[in-house]
Parts: structure tokens; sequence; C-alpha cells
């Protein structure tokens, strides 16, 4: 049987299937991601990307933060491929129990996906600082400079994770409860190198994990199966 085979048979005997996802989940739509030839980390900025989102560039400079963040974290014309609508096929076909993910763009609710774990949050989601209001993306994409609460006058901070920050961590708990209790595990579009959140797929006791991704990673001679090619291209050919 060829990988993709494979994959289609445990796809079928399986009943509470996860999905662990990275950057490259969305690369197929026109995100960047950070680590490849091509990511923010390999481009030229006076400060790198890394010390860009972190904590303490976002409290001592919050103007140029907001300048890149803008600039390159709001990828609001992207649209879901193939992966994200199949993920939210396999969901609503009652074989997909969650999705957890390391992205912020929202691409797999915008496909249809109901049951979703943002490990390092999202850009649709805002609050205020100091009273905790709530304002989309378009609140902060439509603006200029420091977004400030038009209730209070407070900061208003993005719901994402950055660096020198902890993960969410009912996120966190929900993420580890689907992947300790899935029966197959299929891993797409991360290299596996990002902790805490890479830790999570140590939960999984099942015998079906599946990394699928255009590069080796560290985990590859622990999976079950490896592919590796296209997302899109392996997820989108699963017959549901």
């Amino acid at each position: 049987m060829t990988p993709q085979e494979i994959l289609q048979s445990w796809v079928e005997e399986s009943g509470s299937i996860v999905f662990f996802g990275g950057a490259g989940v969305s690369t197929e739509s026109g995100i960047p991601d950070f680590r490849s030839v091509d990511g923010l980390y390999h481009q030229k900025y006076d400060e790198p990307p890394e010390t860009i989102l972190s904590h303490t560039y976002f409290a001592r400079h919050t103007k140029d933060f907001y300048r890149f963040y803008r600039d390159k974290m709001l990828c609001l014309d992207a649209k879901p491929n193939a992966a994200h609508r199949k993920l939210a096929e396999l969901e609503q076909a009652g074989k997909l129990e969650a999705v957890v993910t390391q992205n912020i763009d929202g691409l797999h609710q915008l496909a249809g996906s109901q049951v979703v774990y943002e490990l390092h949050g999202s850009v649709h989601r805002n609050y205020c600082t100091k009273c905790g209001a709530f304002y989309g993306v378009d609140f902060i994409a439509g603006g200029e400079g420091v977004p400030c609460c038009p209730v209070c006058g407070g900061l208003v901070k993005p719901d994402v994770v950055l660096y020198e920050e902890g993960l969410d961590q009912d996120t966190v708990e929900g993420a580890v409860r689907a992947i300790a209790q899935a029966d197959m595990l299929i891993v797409g579009g991360t290299s596996l190198v990002v902790y805490p959140a890479a830790g999570l797929i140590d939960y999984y006791r099942g015998n079906k994990l599946v990394l699928i991704n255009r590069d080796p990673t560290p985990y590859d001679g622990r999976a079950d199966l490896v592919i590796h090619d296209s997302l899109g291209k392996v997820l989108g050919g699963i017959a549901v």
C-alpha cells in the first residue's frame, strides 16, 4: 500500500482523530511561516521578528510592535486551503474530534472547524488590558499607532501569545485531553521544534501517529507513518 492508501485506511477505521498543526498548514493559503528559507526569520528588519514579537518589546516599544504586527501578522485576505477544508469535513463526518493549532490566523474556523484549540491565540481577538473590553481584528487593522480602548483609554493587546509569555492553561489542558483520548493523531505543517507546544504530542498513546510535513522533523523516527509532501495535497486526497 502507498502511504496515501495507508492514511486513508487508518482514517476509515478511526473514530477519534485529532489534528495537530503548525505554520505549514497555512503557507498554502499564502501566509508566510517563520523558519523556512522565505520565512519571517530570514527577512531583514531593524530587530529580528522574535525580538519584536516578545512581551518585553511590546511593553517598551509598543508603537513599533504594532507597526510590525499590522504589516506582517495580519493576513486578512487569506482563505482556507484544501487542508483546512478537509479537516472541517472530517469533523462534520464525526471522524475528527479536535484541531490543535499553533497558528493565530483563524483559518480553521473560517473553513468550518468547530473544536479548535489555538495554543498561541488568535489575531481575531483583542482585549483592553485595563477594562477587558473585546475588540475584533478590524479594530487593530483599521487603526494607526497604538490602539487604545474607546471605553476607558487602556491599551488594547492582541490575544496572541508573545515570546516570554505562557500558554493559556485552559487551552493547553483541552488540547492535552483531546490528544490523550485520540485513536489517531495527524501532525502536519510543523517542524516540531517549538516548545512547549511540540511536546503535546507526547501525550498521544495510540499506534496511528502520522507526520505530514515538507521537511523531516525530530519526531519522524517515532511516527507510525511519515509523509514528506504538500499537506493540502495529502489531506485533500482523503475520501470522507
